[in-house]
């Protein structure tokens, strides 16, 4: 039978299930060679010749490969039709051509279809071709290219700045995306500004909102209104002026739907409408692949195969009728620099599936299914039609003049199946509903009323924002966004809060160094430059090794040049170029890095064992001033490194603090008396804007006792662990289901809770003794006791079966010691050495088995 061989067992058990018993489906789990990571791996004295190695999980796979090819030697690659998937390919062939598995003269078959679906693999299997020599070439550099920025840039971080962790090529370009936007916002300066809105009313009695939009017959800019002064001056014009409506306009306007999905979007989406991690967006869309039920969800194409977008329209045909069907199918640009790996959109392999008919998969699985379905079918109906109103009221002398804007929805076309998200929330004034109005009527002031305002600092990146701006710069690729913007978290340089990525004081520390040291390499158009490169080699029209030896002609010269820094050169240099930001100038003309405290030292940037950074004086330790890193005036809202002060309880300082394994909150300071001081970790879904002093306390009260238990009077406990919330008694652990509810849980529900958790098994309860014997002469209980396998005696870790004769409840002192004397007292049998081998014996399986 032909050896077919994808990725995972889950798609090689739906591929199974089309190719039928003729064909043998193994799964590689995987990439099975990977570079080991040492020096050398890649040879930059050789032609960039590449050690490859089986890692010790991908073994047991490869073995089991080829052992199937020993029966027949047809293999066919069946795995993902993108880079990755062709270099996992070629690593199997190049690795089962070393173990003899096949031979170089060996037609090895790829075959790629964008969905599993039965068809589409049936197709696939009747179109074989070779491994693509080009998309491998590129997925080389790319490896080569990670493993010479990572494995050469990452020992010089280590060695020139304390406590960070890597650097990567693509990961530190993000990073520093991350950093530069927290910087912004740090040093933005909000600006006051107003707006002046009325309530108007009809002739009819029908009420409507208008905004200024012309003061002393001058237009008004968004900010023109700078003072609370001119906002009043502004309301006092428009309630001394009679109104009327100087005009009515309606324009018809329309909308068009977005187009279907690609990796990045799927992303974005799955994060502003369900709070999805990238990784986690696309671990379920890997599921939902392989089980059939979509195609391929690496790719950055957005057209839709003509079948599929004639399927689209017949069910949305079939569902709402002719109306929402365009006259033509919609056509969608696809935006890929490389047509290699421009695959189809992701969409539905069958459009008439919807979420309601895939009930009994996971939550997770059936949302991201819905928001697919629901896309793709919404990219091929008709426009949203809807018309457009603008109404301007002003006085007879033209001194003041405010506008209304609003629409009516006339079609909602693609509207009716699904709308876009948006990154953040924007107030829409076209989105109003206006009432009857007409040219020339009077408009009835019933209240004019300003609002102030203040500028806003860009926002913080979330996974969905930061992706995009990655795809806008042209950094990385669909398969790399989720691993890359889940490294930086995972390398403790990123957080994220209520969904911001917030960068970590190491994570702009890092940032800072390469900027200065490396900044050809964290720039954004050399990233961009060099992954068109690598589009290039997947086309065919570049040399692999001629990329490879440009980047590393210039990288290794800038890695050499950093071998002379000292720590102290670069901490100072990191305090040259942060200072703008960290010590900017003081109000009075002063000199911003003269310690407020002891007059005499210097504030300098300085780095804590946990790799963070702080800001300390110079005349340290007799001065022992600190603030947090950033600029003055943050000491209120961050965390420095003895923690940020929450108030006192009974004589203790209360603190929230930065530990290696997250925040936490402590009471006291360490001493020598008390050198680990009471503290506890936040739970999952609190963070530090959340704590205050009162919270604090909570926190530090756990574990509180409720009471002792009605049956045993053992004491109830209810506290956090690392699985949450809990209720605890004795042995038996029962999860409560808020965090809230530790804090107020009593000894009813306590004891119902526990008790529900005994019931479900989930906890034992210690067996009660079927007869009670009395003390050992050794000290300890003599029990009678109902096991498992009939009844036994227990004493201290003896168990000593009855005889089948005797009955539990005539069982005697003078009996149970015998039994546990004899049992105490007999020799291991069980754990006698095993017999040396016996190579017979062992093989008359083996032969049996080839027998059959």
């Amino acid at each position: 039978m032909p050896v077919v061989v994808v990725e995972s067992p889950a798609k090689a058990k739906t591929i199974n299930k089309y190719l039928g018993d003729d064909y043998t489906v193994l799964a590689s789990y995987g990439h099975v060679r990977d570079l080991p990571p040492k020096d050398g791996s890649v040879d930059t004295d050789n032609g960039f010749e590449m050690i490859w190695e089986i890692g010790a999980d991908s073994r047991k796979h490869v073995k089991a490969i080829a052992d199937a090819l020993k029966d027949d030697n047809d293999l066919i690659l069946a795995t993902d039709p993108d880079r990755e998937g062709e270099a996992i390919s070629w690593h199997l062939q190049e690795a089962l051509t070393k173990r003899k598995a096949i031979k170089k003269t060996t037609p090895v078959k790829r075959v790629v279809f964008n969905a599993i679906t039965k068809s589409a693999v049936t197709e696939a299997m009747a179109h074989p071709r070779e491994i693509d020599a080009p998309l491998v070439e590129a997925y080389l550099a790319r490896r080569a290219l990670d493993y010479l920025v990572g494995f050469n840039l990452s020992p010089v971080l280590w060695r020139k700045l304390p406590g960070s962790k890597s650097a990567g090529r693509v990961q530190s370009v993000c990073l520093r995306l991350i950093v530069e936007r927290e910087m912004e916002i740090e040093v933005f300066n909000a600006r006051e500004y107003w707006s002046v809105k009325a309530q108007l009313s009809t002739p009819r009695g029908q009420d409507y909102e208008v905004r200024l939009t012309v003061l002393g017959g001058q237009k008004l800019d968004k900010h023109d209104i700078a003072t609370s002064e001119a906002a009043e001056l502004a309301v006092h014009a428009v309630q001394s002026r009679d109104l009327t409506v100087k005009s009515v306009e309606a324009k018809p306007a329309s909308r068009n739907p977005s187009p279907p999905f690609m990796t990045s979007t799927l992303q974005q989406e799955a994060s502003r409408k369900f709070g999805f991690g990238a990784r986690q967006t696309m671990s379920t869309a890997q599921r939902l692949y392989e089980a059939g039920y979509i195609t391929y969800m690496r790719t950055d194409g957005i057209d839709m195969a003509p079948e599929a977008a004639s399927a689209a329209r017949d069910e949305i045909k079939s569902r709402y009728g002719d109306s929402y069907v365009p006259a033509n199918p919609r056509m969608y640009k696809n935006k890929a620099k490389n047509a290699q790996e421009a695959h189809e959109c992701i969409r539905p392999t069958d459009m008439s599936v919807d979420a309601a008919k895939l009930a009994r998969l996971e939550a997770d699985q059936r949302k991201l299914y819905d928001l697919i379905w629901k896309r793709t079918l919404a990219s091929q109906m008709e426009s949203a039609r809807m018309e457009r109103t603008t109404v301007d009221v002003a006085s007879a002398d033209g001194q003041v003049e405010l506008r209304a804007t609003g629409q009516v929805v006339m079609f909602d076309g693609f509207m009716k199946v699904y709308e876009e998200g948006r990154d953040d929330t924007v107030v829409d004034d076209d989105d109003k509903r206006l009432p009857q109005i007409m040219q020339g009527e009077a408009a009835d002031k019933k209240s004019v009323t300003p609002e102030q305002h203040f500028t806003q600092p860009p926002p913080r990146y979330t996974e969905a924002t930061l992706v995009k701006r990655m795809e806008e710069l042209g950094i990385g690729r669909p398969s790399t966004y989720a691993s890359v913007v889940t490294t930086i978290q995972d390398r403790e340089y990123v957080r994220k809060e209520k969904n911001r990525l917030i960068p970590e004081d190491k994570g702009r520390l890092v940032t800072v160094f390469l900027t200065n040291y490396f900044r050809k390499y964290v720039g954004y158009d050399f990233t961009a430059d060099l992954e068109e490169q690598l589009d290039d080699v997947s086309a065919g029209n570049a040399d692999y090794k001629e990329v490879l030896a440009r980047f590393w002609r210039d990288f290794s010269a800038a890695i050499a040049e950093t071998s002379e820094l000292r720590i102290t050169d670069v901490l100072e240099k990191i305090n040259e170029v942060l200072e703008p930001h960290l010590f900017p100038p003081t109000e009075g003309g002063g000199d911003p890095r003269l310690c407020p405290n002891c007059g005499i030292g210097r504030l300098s940037m300085r780095t804590a064992r946990s790799g963070g950074a702080f800001i300390g004086c110079s005349n340290y330790p007799e001065c022992r001033f600190t603030r947090p890193f950033g600029p003055p005036g943050i000491e209120g809202s961050e965390v420095g490194p003895d923690g940020k002060y929450l108030g006192e309880d009974a004589g203790d300082k209360i603190t929230l603090r930065k530990g290696r394994f997250g925040p936490y909150v402590q009471r006291g300071d360490a001493t020598d008396e008390v050198p680990k001081p009471p503290r506890s970790s936040l739970p999952k879904g609190w963070t530090q804007e959340d704590i205050d002093l009162e919270k604090a306390l909570q926190l530090l009260s756990l574990p509180r006792e409720l009471g002792p238990h009605p049956d045993d009077s053992e004491m109830v406990e209810a506290g956090l662990g690392r699985y949450g919330p809990f209720v605890k008694h004795g042995k038996v652990y029962a999860n409560l289901p808020n965090i809230d509810e530790v804090f107020e849980i009593g000894m009813n529900r306590a004891v119902e809770v526990l008790a529900q958790k005994v019931a479900k098994g989930g906890a034992r309860k210690a067996a009660k003794p079927l007869v009670e014997l009395g003390e050992h002469p050794e000290g300890g209980p003599v029990n009678v006791m109902e096991g498992r396998y009939g009844p036994y005696v227990k004493w201290q870790k003896v168990n000593a079966t009855l005889p089948k004769d005797v009955e539990p409840t005539s069982v005697t002192m003078e009996l149970a010691l015998q039994l546990i004397t004899e049992k105490a007292g007999k020799k291991p049998t069980r754990k006698k050495a095993a017999p040396k081998k016996k190579p017979a014996a062992k093989k008359a399986p083996a032969k049996k088995a080839a027998a059959k």
